[in-house]
């Protein structure tokens, strides 16, 4: 997105009563990016910061699309912006290289939406990481990310679990914060532009557990994970099946790129 439309999509959102947004760096990116690449990372943090002001925040998600030497040379190009993180700087395969960068910027790093369980997280931990953000639909569900949580715990590491998913994985999230003393922030796609035709909420009996007031969620307190499905949403979705696919990115010369 140009920064003009950086800013609509942010002032949306606090119209909204969110108190913090997550935006993807850039598109797809070279190994080694231009000088205007770089900056039209720069000018839409930028964008983004100036309708939240000083008082919200905006994580940066440069979802592994940048080698390591491109989020060296844009990480402190960011830190006047002061991000509230930046997360995924390296594709997971690289996770050992994580710690070139968390010792080089003041930002506070995120990763962990690829790694499944407490052996992948450590190494990670270790090299430095401010935020783990494990997703339970695909890391042992809720045990294994309460374990996850409690492991971070130890290396003052902060859990923002990753779910831009629908209503179970978010509630099963929820739960997990409401019990881990680290929690700092949910993921949630209610409402995001790539649910056109299957919005998280459509999907629950009452949509009112999983409102959000002042970037705040209540405590869920109903049986089970706190919501009730709506099972006829499901079995209607069910007929068209699962079509989601991850988009196939290549560069100019046509090398695969990463999305």
């Amino acid at each position: 997105h140009e920064p003009a439309e950086i800013a609509d999509a942010v002032a949306a959102q606090l119209s909204v009563g969110l108190t913090a947004v997550k935006m993807n760096a850039s598109g797809r990116m070279k190994p080694l990016g231009s000088v205007a690449a770089i900056n039209e990372v720069v000018e839409r943090v930028a964008a983004a910061r100036e309708v939240l002001g000083p008082h919200r925040d905006v994580a940066v998600d440069f979802h592994g699309r940048f080698t390591l030497a491109d989020t060296r040379r844009i990480a402190p190009l960011l830190e006047p912006l002061h991000p509230f993180f930046l997360e995924e700087p390296t594709v997971p395969e690289n996770s050992h290289l994580i710690g070139g960068l968390t010792s080089s910027t003041t930002i506070p790093v995120a990763t962990g939406e690829r790694l499944y369980n407490r052996q992948e997280f450590l190494p990670v931990l270790q090299a430095g990481i401010a935020v783990a953000q494990p997703d339970l639909s695909h890391a042992g569900g809720i045990t294994e990310v309460r374990k996850i949580a409690s492991l971070a715990e130890i290396f003052d590491v902060q859990l923002a679990p990753h779910c831009p998913l629908g209503p179970l994985a978010l509630a099963s999230c929820l739960q997990v914060g409401f019990a881990t003393p680290n929690f700092l922030i949910q993921e949630q796609s209610i409402g995001i532009h790539y649910n056109q035709g299957a919005e998280v909420l459509d999907y629950v009996l009452d949509k009112t557990p999983l409102k959000f007031v002042d970037g705040y969620v209540e405590r869920l307190t109903a049986p089970g994970l706190g919501i009730e499905i709506d099972e006829s949403a499901v079995r209607i979705a069910d007929k068209s099946g699962h079509a989601w696919r991850s988009p196939v990115w290549r560069h100019d010369d046509g090398a695969y790129a990463e999305w």
